[in-house]
């Protein structure tokens, strides 16, 4: 799987989690360059709080385009670790 925004792959890997229809790239196949930490977080009842990046390519950000669970719940432990995108990025199967 790959995500693309702004013409530019900003995430790859093989071993994406499917949970709500958001893939789930592992961290280390993200491109870090491209991930501004933003202040916003998010409480889902299942999984946890959520925290948020600011996608940044050739000077264009998309604010809070990408979201991690960094002490997900028990129930939701296999997206430790894993980082999602919202809907402005494509996620195309290669």
């Amino acid at each position: 799987m790959q995500a693309i925004w702004n013409d530019q792959v900003i995430a790859h890997s093989d071993d994406t989690v499917v949970i709500e229809g958001n893939h789930y790239f592992p961290a280390e196949d993200v491109d870090p360059s491209v991930l501004l930490k933003s202040d916003t977080t998010t409480s889902c009842a299942w999984k946890g709080e959520a925290h948020y990046y600011t996608v940044e390519v050739d000077g264009e950000r998309l604010s809070d385009a990408a979201w991690y669970y960094p002490e997900p719940s028990a129930k939701a432990a296999n997206i430790r670790g894993r980082i999602a995108f919202g809907a402005d990025i494509e996620i195309i199967e290669e």
